[in-house]
């Protein structure tokens, strides 16, 4: 479980093909071992918002994450290589500020930027994408792009809008996204369970 706040701008070291996926070795530059922890074999980390596992560590600040199928048609993952920047988060503990929201980590699909519009040191960003999950979208409501927590502006079927601020766009990759890039996009888990018990009249099978 994550809170949609990047902690660090971490890039992409390697990639390689699997027979089952693909391997991403990711640099987390500056990681604190002495203030933070280490990072150790099994921990999970928010990757541009995708939940992954560490299955090899290179170094202090170098580890190795595998992506399978599932992973890469649902994600921007498979279109990462060798110096991309990626949102990295390390999954929350129970002592932790909530400064964003619950964030899982189970990314739901990916959007498109469609329009980038300056506004002085802010800027509005504006995503395309399936309606079956713009449903879940209210304005004020939280969503995470690329798993930056961020509070959507505006919705309609298809597109949401969103306004970042200056820190935002300095400290994440959105700060670098343009038209026609794809992002990760996870909803409200709130707002999936809801869905869930209304179309289920609220009985499982």
């Amino acid at each position: 479980m994550f809170t949609g706040l990047v902690q660090i701008l971490g890039e992409v070291v390697e990639t390689r093909e699997e027979p089952s996926g693909r391997r991403l070795t990711v640099r987390w530059p500056g990681l604190d071992v002495a203030a933070e922890g280490p990072v150790v074999l099994g921990e999970s980390v928010a990757v541009n918002g995708c939940c992954l596992t560490v299955v090899e560590l290179a170094a202090d600040d170098t580890f190795a994450f595998q992506a399978g199928p599932e992973t890469l048609a649902r994600t921007n993952l498979g279109t990462l290589k060798a110096a991309s920047k990626v949102n990295l988060e390390r999954a929350l503990r129970l002592s932790d500020r909530i400064g964003g929201h619950i964030v899982q980590g189970h990314v739901d699909t990916t959007a498109t930027l469609a329009e980038l519009r300056p506004e002085g040191p802010w800027a509005f960003l504006k995503f395309t994408l399936d309606p079956a999950w713009t449903r879940l979208m209210v304005p004020k409501g939280s969503v995470a792009v690329d798993g930056v927590s961020l509070t959507v502006v505006d919705t309609a079927p298809g597109w949401f809008s969103v306004m970042l601020i200056p820190h935002t766009l300095a400290v994440t990759t959105l700060g670098v996204r343009k038209p026609g890039d794809t992002v990760n996009i996870e909803t409200d888990i709130l707002a999936k369970h809801v869905q869930r018990l209304m179309e289920t009249g609220g009985k499982f099978d």
